[in-house]
Parts: C-alpha cells; sequence; structure tokens
C-alpha cells in the first residue's frame, strides 16, 4: 500500500493485531473487576503489562541486590 494512502498512526503507537483466545469467562471478570478495566481487551492487555512489569522487578530486585527470587508455583 503506498505511503499516501496508508493510515496515519500516532507517534508512538503501536500496530493492533486481532487474536482469538478461549478463556475462562468468570477468569476474565475477575481480573475485569480486580484491574478496574473498561473492555475485555483493556483487561488483557493491563494483565500483559503487569507480568511484564513484574519480571522487570524480579530482574531488577536479582540484579540490586543479588538476591534470586523463584516461583512458589513449581511449574513456573
Amino acid at each position: 500500500m503506498p505511503n499516501a494512502t496508508r493510515p496515519k498512526r500516532a507517534p508512538g503507537r503501536e500496530g493492533r493485531v486481532s487474536r482469538t483466545y478461549r478463556l475462562r469467562l468468570s477468569k476474565v471478570r475477575s481480573a475485569k473487576r480486580a484491574l478496574g478495566a473498561a473492555t475485555a481487551t483493556e483487561t488483557i492487555e493491563m494483565a500483559l503489562d503487569l507480568a511484564v512489569f513484574q519480571r522487570e522487578l524480579i530482574e531488577g530486585t536479582r540484579k540490586l541486590f543479588g538476591v534470586r527470587i523463584t516461583s512458589p508455583d513449581p511449574d513456573r
């Protein structure tokens, strides 16, 4: 598609992709309430942001203090 006809995005905005997931409705509703999200999409995006942030906190703590943090879940 030529640049002249391509829709313009705001600077810094990442493209979006449509996906289909089979999630338990009760879990999505609980997460939506817990996060104060308005939509299921916002809920999923916030949850993914939190997962990435958690990893960053763990890595930062390990690097700063030399502490190894492990998951209480033996499968992780």
